[in-house]
């Protein structure tokens, strides 16, 4: 890399499943863990009440590891790291939601919580085919994947089908591609989950396929069964956004994404379908994968990029929600012909373009995109 401000190195989360023999203990280390939170949320809160103190407090990590100090020889599983890695988690995400109490983690029942167990980076180690955690040897599927990498904080984490996966940061080197000069817009929809300006498309709708099927077994009571068809959904969605996101920064140097707001349109009449489409997930993706390549990412405004025409600039284009059923049009001043989707891409490269233009100096900018 020319930039000597790109890092030399990023983390990333590695995924692996869990062999089966160790489920029943990481079940019993959850409830360990989960018994860890309860007091945390408790003392946590009792501790802000105004009502019981008359200096109220809220505790940070640091003050509930030192109040839990020697709670590991109460338990027969998890040790003093996973404790205070469980007091620290507990306070980002009491200060996240900016509560004095969150939820209780439940340890049996329909209710029950999924199963977790963090860890610090110095508990786990490197041993044969796994790993080993709290005097137990876990064995995990692709365990080669763990060569060579340097471990950093981590979970056992538990997925509603009742599997157990590691995940676990790992520091990877960047990858010293090629530099590309290549630059794509993406336009984010609900039928193509992602269209670019060169015209390939991210189709949508893996849930939607298995629809008939899941709701067959709902009806039927069959809860398993119905949660396995649900993992398979999320599976085939992952599968092709990791294939497109993977194909797109392989050939683009830079690549601009359009800003749409999936928080908004999941209160709409759209909901089912912006979910199905998972436009964070391939944001996301875009990113990690942009960083670790050495590619630009950047999330634009995409603001009339629909409306307006990617060869004069004109607003002529369809809008409002009773004109989402045209996908081509024709610009009333040019007369070029568009395909709505691919149209509002070529916008967003315009505009992803531009902004760089303003950094960087217009040499970056083609000479389509100086008007």
């Amino acid at each position: 890399m020319n930039d000597p401000l790109w890092p030399l190195s990023v983390t990333r989360t590695l995924r692996l499943r869990v062999k089966r023999e160790a489920y029943p203990w990481l079940r019993a280390a959850a409830g360990e863990v989960n018994q860890v939170w309860n007091w945390a949320n408790a003392t946590s809160a009792d501790a802000a009440d105004r009502n019981k103190r008359a200096a109220a407090k809220f505790l940070s990590g640091f003050d509930l590891c030192n109040l839990s100090a020697g709670a590991s020889g109460y338990f027969e599983r998890i040790g003093a790291d996973t404790i205070q890695r469980v007091n620290c988690e507990y306070t980002i995400k009491r200060r996240a939601a900016k509560r004095t109490k969150l939820r209780w983690r439940v340890s049996y029942g329909v209710r029950r919580s999924l199963g977790w167990v963090p860890f610090k980076a110095a508990s786990v180690k490197r041993k044969g085919v796994g790993i080993r955690f709290c005097g137990k040897s876990f064995r995990v599927f692709e365990a080669a994947r763990l060569d060579g990498v340097k471990f950093r904080d981590g979970c056992f984490a538990e997925d509603a089908c009742g599997d157990w996966y590691l995940c676990i940061s790992v520091t990877v080197p960047v990858e010293t591609s090629p530099a590309e000069t290549a630059a794509v817009g993406i336009d984010l929809g609900c039928k193509d989950a992602a269209v670019t300006s060169d015209g390939e498309r991210l189709r949508s709708g893996q849930y939607r396929a298995l629809e008939p099927k899941i709701a067959q077994a709902q009806r039927r009571g069959h809860k398993r069964q119905a949660k396995r068809l649900h993992r398979k959904a999320t599976r085939q969605r992952q599968d092709a956004q990791h294939k497109f996101s993977r194909m797109l920064v392989n050939r683009y140097g830079q690549i601009f994404v359009g800003d749409v707001s999936s928080a908004q349109l999941v209160k709409t009449r759209m909901a089912k379908s912006v979910l199905d489409a998972a436009w964070g997930q391939l944001k996301t993706q875009l990113q990690y994968k942009g960083q670790q390549a050495g590619r630009h990412v950047e999330v634009v405004n995409e603001r009339y990029t629909t409306r307006a025409c990617s060869g004069c600039g004109s607003l002529s284009g369809p809008a409002g929600l009773d004109r989402l059923a045209v996908r081509q049009w024709v610009c009333g001043d040019c007369g070029e012909s568009h395909d709505r989707d691919v149209n509002a891409a070529r916008n967003i490269l315009t505009v992803g373009l531009r902004c760089r233009a303003s950094v960087r100096g217009n040499e970056s900018l083609p000479p389509s995109a100086r008007r």
